[in-house]
């Protein structure tokens, strides 16, 4: 009996040693304690630390799964699929087993817009049958819509709405095969231009403190079982701190955007910003999902509906595109970063789609400190690779050893 009690002590004052000694291992790196969880990605510094965002509306081939399971964190975007399975969430939920079923360890996200209601989920189908007053409207009882003219918005200032959304959520993150949750709009919600040319600035108001309700209670409710990954981090006029004051509601930030649009600066300046936000939120552990477009964005990514890119051809010689891009990762990259440079997302009209780059499979190694920063060039060295990063010339070298 007096060695049971002994035994349990003993295992009782080793958890307590093994917390004090991770906040304080945390406290060292800059890092915030909060963001420690059991349910965090696999990362390794061995090779390039990849990233998955994509959408099918159909089944994945075996060959299609086997490709992703490769990945240590996937986004199955909206539509994902719906074709075949009737819905995005029936579609994401098949998907997610079946890599799971291959890889255990990958962590699988399921995407859900915070604001937009795009068509192909059937739970939101219903409530709205049942509510239409749930849908956004300006002062005069118009449904306030996207640039397609068609896709409406949840009025996320209504308790109800929040709940159902926050319901949802909660019901397909319950899944085994489902890690957490990708958030999309968060900024247009919070640059208030957005709505503000829909509904009014007093509404726009009131959607954003319905906004921050929601975020808090999702994090309140899910956020310590499920990784919170938020389309946050962006260069924006009137956008506080670019978005980094909010992360912390989150786990972290999906990147896309980093280079097309300035606001009245010079794409150097722009990108420059944009680099430092994201090397600070990383250092402070959160996770960053960074996507970069390896097209040319098109008239859609512009007008935030999706990011839509030029159509590359596998003729097309872009390894000087690529290494270009992946210089921007690695000049921001800390434990918890993956990069997945595309032409779009849907996988149907990409070129890119399950191909592996050499790039990606050469040896990397963990980086031996910060990049350093003159003018705008940047520099870097990790294990294998020194990196020269010049964003004023858009040229990059990645000298591998």
């Amino acid at each position: 009996m007096i060695k049971h009690l002994l035994s349990k002590m003993n295992f009782r004052y080793l958890l307590v040693l093994l917390f004090v000694v991770t906040l304080n291992s945390c406290k060292a790196q800059g890092i915030d304690a909060s963001k420690v969880k059991n349910n965090l990605p696999e990362f390794s510094w061995d090779t390039m630390p990849l990233y998955m965002h994509l959408r099918k509306s159909t089944s994945f081939t075996k060959e299609e799964l086997k490709f992703l399971a490769k990945h240590p964190l996937i986004t199955f975007e909206k539509t994902t699929g719906s074709k075949t399975y009737g819905s995005t969430e029936d579609g994401t939920l098949v998907a997610a087993k079946a890599v799971k079923k291959l890889n255990p360890d990958t962590k699988i996200l399921y995407y859900k817009n915070v604001v937009i209601n795009w068509a192909g989920y059937k739970a939101d189908r219903y409530f709205f049958q049942k509510h239409p007053d749930a849908y956004l409207v300006n002062s005069s009882g118009e449904k306030a819509v996207m640039p397609n003219k068609k896709t409406g918005f949840f009025d996320i200032s209504k308790d109800y709405v929040r709940s159902h959304w926050l319901d949802h959520v909660g019901e397909i993150t319950s899944s085994p095969y489902i890690d957490g949750v990708f958030m999309d709009a968060n900024i247009k919600v919070l640059a208030p231009g957005f709505f503000g040319n829909r509904v009014g600035n007093e509404k726009q108001k009131q959607v954003e403190a319905g906004y921050l309700t929601m975020m808090k209670d999702l994090n309140t409710r899910y956020g310590k079982d499920n990784i919170l990954l938020a389309n946050i981090l962006r260069v924006r006029p009137n956008f506080k701190d670019v978005g980094r004051s909010y992360l912390k509601y989150f786990d972290g930030s999906y990147i896309e955007g980093f280079e097309h649009e300035n606001f009245g600066m010079t794409y150097e300046d722009y990108l420059a910003k944009g680099i430092e936000a994201v090397q600070k939120s990383a250092r402070e552990g959160n996770i960053i999902a960074m996507s970069l477009g390896l097209g040319k964005a098109l008239k859609n990514a512009e007008t935030g509906i999706d990011d839509v890119r030029k159509k590359l051809s596998k003729k097309d010689n872009f390894a000087k595109r690529l290494d270009y891009l992946l210089a921007i990762f690695l000049v921001c990259a800390e434990k918890y970063s993956y990069v997945y440079p595309h032409d779009g997302y849907a996988t149907n009209r990409s070129a890119v789609w399950m191909k592996t780059f050499p790039q990606y499979e050469k040896k990397l190694g963990a980086p031996k400190g910060d990049a350093k920063k003159d003018g705008y060039v940047y520099t870097r060295s990790f294990e294998h690779l020194d990196v020269v990063l010049d964003i004023k010339n858009k040229t990059a070298q990645l000298n591998w050893k």
